[in-house]
């Protein structure tokens, strides 16, 4: 049995104590709560493939309603006002869900493997290399779509930006489309000679697909950036990931119009 990744766990309780405190909780949120429990005990009985199945498909639904704030219980304070951070931006506002974190939770303390564990200099490595490409591919493309600027800035609020992108963003966001799909795929795909390379691109697909609201450039540029994030976790594992995709967030954040031009 895989050890928890108790880092990664650490620095969830530490952005969920971030948004507690900033936030309300109602007795309601335990539903979500009992089910994530009851998903997780399913997954871990070895002997009972069915159960192991129901159990994950229990926990995709529940992780759908989390991340699209359909569970009752939460109260996700906004911590930034609408505003625009330079002039020419659209209107930017922040909350601290809540809500979403728990989706990391349950990754973690029911599918440990998702860590993919590799040596710290390996991790360092695969960092860079993924996170030169999510750049040249969604910071460029950004420019060449007209969406973004250089735009260089820290305003006040940044470093609250900074521990929500990290914490309840990224982290989470990178153990369910990197180390569940991704990862989970390659395990499924691995009788497949380009399985990896299928369970990449499938990733990044969905990956991109969860941005549709936000229009198709979106979709182009997310799952343009989740081929970088891939293939950071492909070689580094999930560390590589996070750090990646932070990365990437905080270079547009940091360095050019964000979120978008108005």
């Amino acid at each position: 049995m895989p050890a928890l990744p108790w880092p990664y766990l650490a620095l969830l309780s530490i952005g969920y104590g971030l948004a507690l405190v900033y936030g309300h909780l109602a007795w309601t949120a335990i539903i979500s709560v009992a089910l994530l429990l009851f998903a997780g005990y399913a997954v871990r009985q070895r002997q009972t493939p069915v159960g192991q199945f129901l159990g994950h498909c229990l926990f995709v639904v529940l992780a759908v309603a989390l991340a699209l704030h359909w569970m009752p219980g939460f109260f996700n304070g906004r911590v930034i006002a609408a505003q625009r951070f330079t002039d020419d931006a659209a209107r930017f506002a922040m909350y601290l869900n809540q809500d979403k974190p728990l989706i990391g939770f349950w990754l973690l303390l029911a599918c440990p493997w998702i860590v993919g564990r590799r040596s710290f200099r390996l991790s360092v490595y695969a960092t860079a290399q993924g996170l030169c490409l999510s750049a040249v591919l969604a910071l460029g493309g950004a420019m060449l779509l007209g969406m973004i600027h250089w735009a260089p800035k820290w305003p006040d609020q940044a470093w609250l930006w900074v521990l929500n992108n990290l914490l309840l963003v990224t982290l989470v966001e990178e153990a369910l489309f990197r180390g569940y799909i991704q990862g989970g795929l390659s395990r499924r795909f691995k009788h497949l000679r380009q399985g990896d390379d299928l369970a990449l691109l499938l990733a990044s697909l969905l990956f991109g697909l969860v941005h549709a609201g936000a229009g198709w450039q979106w979709v182009l540029l997310s799952g343009l950036a989740g081929i970088g994030y891939g293939l950071a976790y492909r070689f580094g594992g999930l560390s590589a990931a996070i750090a990646t995709h932070f990365g990437l967030n905080l270079l547009h954040f940091a360095l050019f119009t964000y979120p978008m031009l108005a």
